[in-house]
């Protein structure tokens, strides 16, 4: 069995910072990519940005410049630091792991529950 679980959200005034995290626990051989979605209300699931197990990283045009994924392998911890938010950022932000058997030739996929973060002018 496998958990993520988030942390870090909030409310914060445009031009402020939060930092995300999520943890992944269970059972867990390897977490390949890893990626921070978001919903805001009446509009679709949108990716924001992924990190490879390698650190490769891939960014919505939207954050590009103010929001830095990065993970922490030791901790099984993804994070994600937002910079400059907006009040277009406000949004349910969702974890999301693709979690890798012992050779990483099975890769299932994982959704935390999800944070709250509410950016107000």
């Amino acid at each position: 069995q496998v958990h993520l679980v988030e942390f870090g959200g909030g409310l914060v005034q445009t031009g402020g910072s939060l930092r995300l995290s999520c943890v992944v626990s269970g059972t867990i051989f390897g977490i390949n990519t890893v990626a921070w979605y978001r919903q805001a209300p009446g509009r679709q699931r949108e990716l924001v940005a992924d990190v490879t197990r390698n650190g490769g990283t891939n960014y919505a045009d939207s954050v590009k410049g103010r929001f830095t994924i990065s993970r922490d392998n030791a901790k099984n911890t993804v994070y994600l630091q937002m910079d400059s938010l907006e009040t277009e950022d406000t949004a349910v932000y969702y974890c999301h792991a693709e979690i890798a058997n012992w050779d990483y030739s099975t890769l299932r996929t994982y959704w935390g529950q999800g944070t709250q973060v509410t950016v107000s002018s």
